[in-house]
């Protein structure tokens, strides 16, 4: 029979069963307040009955986010004891909150026992400190009674414990978070694009795509006068996936330790039947790593649809319409003629709600706030 290490009968009687429910909930928190839900649940299953305290974002030692589960007269964060501390003991991930203070007295003269302690009756408070470097990123404070006394030596194996837990969860939650926030900000340098744009990542799945590039792959497949008929968006061409799959072994040939060349070419793909139609595709370092595999940037142009328009339009106002259906560029033509809803309502054969529709979505894509600046706009 194989004797347990001391290591792991010491994870045992640390590891309360009642506590693995709770820390299941909080590794599956993806936002602040889910995060915040499952520090409660932890701490109340190890130390019931307890005041807790969470401050985020640190910039480097001041809370913007803080949450409490009783409300308080003040902060329960003591800003100034704790730079003072910190920058003699850097780094420090678990400590007694007297700790900030030089004796009891002064402890007892702070507007952090004033505020915290007293209004909860607390006799102790333990700090558990989350840093990033040299950047503390969050704090934990829980604040016990007078009748819960101070924490015994297991209740403190059990908060270093919890400690790693809490760093693991939020970790994984600034990852995330960090993630959405280049996801946001890619969407929206994509919807400013005026081309209909298509991005694709290395494994030739989509990242984005416009609503110009859906009706662009819609005209490539179907011609101009079956896309309005598709009501899902049509798939990429075969024609240009063939030639991202092209320059994809392109790439792996010319880079075998997986750094970007410095002079790769784009490629042009025009359509095999309409020479009218075209697609532009570029290799783009996405990622800042500089061995991160490229994304396939798909731009499409149409020729024909630039020459049928009557309408006299510069080359910079075409890079506006873009960004807009074929209907609400019919529109937008109209509104620069002068006309009033109701007249593009007559002319374009549409009810006069479903103009003002498509008008705030013009206004939107367009981000302009008048007929006026719309008119500049497409000057």
């Amino acid at each position: 029979m194989k004797r347990r290490s001391k290591a792991t009968t010491r994870l045992q009687s640390v590891l309360d069963p009642t506590l693995e429910k709770p820390l299941l909930h909080l590794h599956a928190a993806i936002d602040v307040d889910s995060f915040w839900k499952g520090v409660q649940d932890v701490i109340e299953a190890a130390l019931p009955n307890c005041f807790i305290g969470l401050t985020l974002q640190h910039s480097p030692i001041l809370p913007r986010i803080a949450k409490s589960t009783q409300k308080l007269p003040g902060s329960f964060f003591p800003i100034m004891p704790i730079k003072k501390y910190f920058s003699a003991h850097p780094h420090r991930n678990v400590l007694v909150i007297n700790d900030f203070f030089s004796d009891e007295r002064h402890f007892r003269r702070s507007s952090f026992y004033r505020d915290c302690i007293v209004p909860i009756n607390g006799r102790c408070a333990i700090g558990l400190f989350f840093w990033e470097s040299r950047r503390l990123l969050a704090a934990i404070i829980v604040v016990r009674s007078e009748q819960q006394g101070e924490l015994s030596p297991g209740e403190m194996r059990v908060i270093r414990y919890l400690h790693a837990q809490f760093q693991t969860a939020l970790r994984r939650l600034h990852s995330r978070s960090r993630e959405r926030a280049v996801r946001v900000a890619l969407e929206q340098f994509m919807r400013r694009v005026p081309l209909p744009t298509v991005l694709l990542r290395w494994n030739l799945r989509l990242a984005y795509r416009n609503q110009a590039a859906a009706e662009s792959c819609a005209v490539w497949q179907r011609g101009p006068s079956e896309a309005r008929f598709i009501k899902l968006k049509a798939p990429l061409p075969p024609e240009v996936l063939n030639q991202c799959r092209v320059l994809k072994k392109r790439w792996e040939h010319l880079t075998p330790l997986g750094l970007a060349p410095a002079n790769f070419w784009d490629e042009t793909v025009r359509h095999p039947t309409r020479r009218d139609l075209r697609a532009t595709i570029s290799l783009k370092q996405i990622g800042s790593a500089a061995f991160a595999r490229p994304h396939f940037l798909v731009e499409f142009e149409s020729f024909q649809a630039r020459a049928a328009t009557g309408y006299q339009i510069s080359s910079a106002s075409l890079s506006h319409l873009v960004r807009l259906t074929s209907r609400e560029q019919n529109l937008a033509r109209l509104v620069c003629d002068g006309r009033s809803n109701q007249e593009i309502a007559d002319e374009a054969g549409l009810s006069l709600e479903t103009v003002k529709r498509h008008l705030h979505s013009i206004f939107c894509k367009l981000e302009v706030s008048s007929r006026s600046r719309l008119m500049a706009l497409m000057r």
